[in-house]
C-alpha cells in the first residue's frame, strides 16, 4: 500500500476552526486524523506541505517508522506546529491500518480494556448560581465528574487573577456543599494564574473541596510547577500543551502531575501517546486526556482510552449544558462516537469509526480567527 495524497481542511465548525487532514491510498482506503493546533491551523498545513514532499509514495503501515522520520528529519525538532501536523498523519495511518486489517484502532494498540470510556462535562457559565444549577443537572443524568471553569474565563478582553481567584474560590466551596462529597470536582484555570495565585486560590479552598486543578499556570518551567506543589495537596490535571513524551518528562518523574491531560492531536497521535500512557501508568498517573476539537479527536481519544490500563476521564464538550459549541455538527461528522449516559461506546468497526462528509468540508470556507488577547487593568497583557 502507498499514500497517494494528503489533504487537509481548515475549516469553520461550531465556534471555531477544526484542520481536518485526510491520507489517500493506492487502494482505495483513506485516512482521517486531526490536528489540535487551534488558532493556528495555516502554520500546520504548511508542515503537511512539506511532510507530503517524501511521505507519498511511502508505507502508511509503517506508523512507528514514519513517524520517526517526520520527527527527526529537520535540525530544528519537535515543537507543537510540528507535532501537532506528525499528529494529524499519526492518527489518519492508525485510521488507514485498521480498515486495511479490518480491526479497530484500539486492536492496533493492545486490545479493548473497557467497553466505556468514562467522560467528565464542563459547564458553561461562570461561577455563580447558575453554575451550581448546572452541576445539579449533569449529577442527575449520570454525571459523576465535572468541571468548572475560572470566574473571568469567558471574558474576551479583561482578566484579572485575584478578582477571578475570589469569586471562584467562594462558588466552588458552595458546589462542594451543594453537590456532595460522591462528585468528583475540577476547576479549570487555563494556566491563567502566577505560583502565589495558583498558591492562594488552594489556600482558600476548605479541604477536600476540588478533586483536581487544571493548568493553574503555564508549564514551560517544570521548576515552578514543583514549587506550587509543595503548597497544596490539590490534585494537578496538567499536559494539554505538551508537544512530546519528552515535555511529560519532569511533570511524571518528579510527581508533579496526578493526572495526564494528553492531547492526542498534540502530543504527536497514537504513537507518541502510548509511550507516555505506559510511562504515566508505571508512576500511578492515570490519563485525562484533552479533547477540546470535533469527532476525529474525540474518537482517537475513545481508541486510547479503551486501549490503556490507567484511565480516568476523557473530556466531553458535547454535554447537556454545552451544546451550543456545534463541534460535533452532524452534516460534517455523518457517522461519530456515541454516548451511553456519561461514557462514549467503544466503537467496533474498522479504523477509527467515523464518517466524514468531504464534499461539506469543501464547501466551507477558511476564516481567520483568534483567541482574546487578555489584558489586566493596568493595561499589560496576560495569559490567555
Amino acid at each position: 500500500m502507498k499514500i497517494t495524497a494528503i489533504k487537509s481542511y481548515a475549516v469553520r465548525v461550531g465556534v471555531r476552526n477544526q484542520l481536518v487532514v485526510k491520507v489517500e491510498t493506492d487502494e482505495g482506503i483513506h485516512g482521517w486524523g486531526e490536528s489540535g493546533m487551534s488558532y493556528r491551523e495555516r502554520a500546520v498545513q504548511g508542515v503537511l506541505e512539506h511532510y507530503s514532499q517524501f511521505l507519498v509514495g511511502r508505507d502508511p503501515m509503517r506508523c512507528g517508522a514514519l513517524w520517526q522520520e517526520m520527527y527527526r528529519s529537520q535540525y530544528f525538532e519537535g515543537g507543537r506546529v510540528l507535532t501537532a501536523a506528525i499528529a494529524a498523519l499519526d492518527i489518519a495511518f492508525h485510521d488507514i491500518k485498521g480498515k486495511a486489517l479490518g480491526v479497530p484502532v484500539y486492536q492496533l494498540l493492545g486490545g479493548k480494556q473497557r467497553d466505556l470510556v468514562p467522560a467528565f462535562a464542563t459547564t458553561s457559565v461562570e461561577p455563580g448560581p447558575e453554575m451550581i444549577e448546572q452541576g445539579r443537572l449533569l449529577r442527575d443524568e449520570g454525571w459523576n465528574c465535572v468541571r468548572f471553569i475560572a470566574a473571568g474565563q469567558e471574558s474576551t478582553d479583561l482578566f484579572e487573577p485575584r478578582e477571578s481567584i475570589a469569586a471562584t474560590a467562594e462558588w466552588v466551596t458552595r458546589a462542594r456543599e451543594e453537590l456532595g462529597h460522591e462528585m468528583v470536582l475540577g476547576v479549570e484555570y487555563h494556566h491563567r494564574l502566577s505560583v502565589a495565585e495558583a498558591a492562594s486560590f488552594c489556600q482558600k479552598l476548605p479541604h477536600g473541596t476540588l478533586d483536581f486543578l487544571e493548568e493553574p499556570i503555564r508549564d514551560e518551567a517544570p521548576t515552578a510547577y514543583e514549587a506550587l506543589r509543595r503548597m497544596t495537596d490539590v490534585p494537578f490535571a496538567i499536559g494539554e500543551e505538551f508537544s512530546s513524551k519528552w515535555q511529560f518528562v519532569p511533570y511524571v518523574e518528579n510527581d508533579i502531575l496526578q493526572f495526564a491531560r494528553i492531547d492526542i492531536c498534540n502530543v504527536g497521535g497514537f504513537t507518541e501517546a502510548m509511550k507516555v500512557a505506559g510511562w504515566c501508568e508505571a508512576h500511578y498517573v492515570d490519563l485525562m486526556p484533552h479533547n477540546p476539537l470535533g469527532p476525529i479527536c474525540t474518537a482517537a481519544s475513545v481508541h486510547l482510552g479503551a486501549a490503556v490500563a490507567n484511565f480516568a476521564w476523557l473530556e466531553c464538550r458535547t454535554s447537556p449544558v454545552e451544546t451550543r459549541l456545534g463541534f460535533d455538527r452532524a452534516d460534517f461528522f455523518p457517522t461519530q462516537m456515541q454516548m451511553s449516559a456519561s461514557s462514549y461506546v467503544v466503537p467496533d468497526a474498522p479504523g477509527l469509526g467515523i464518517e466524514v462528509d468531504e464534499e461539506r468540508l469543501e464547501a466551507e470556507q477558511f476564516s481567520y480567527s483568534e483567541p482574546p488577547h487578555l489584558r489586566r487593568r493596568d493595561g499589560s497583557f496576560t495569559n490567555w
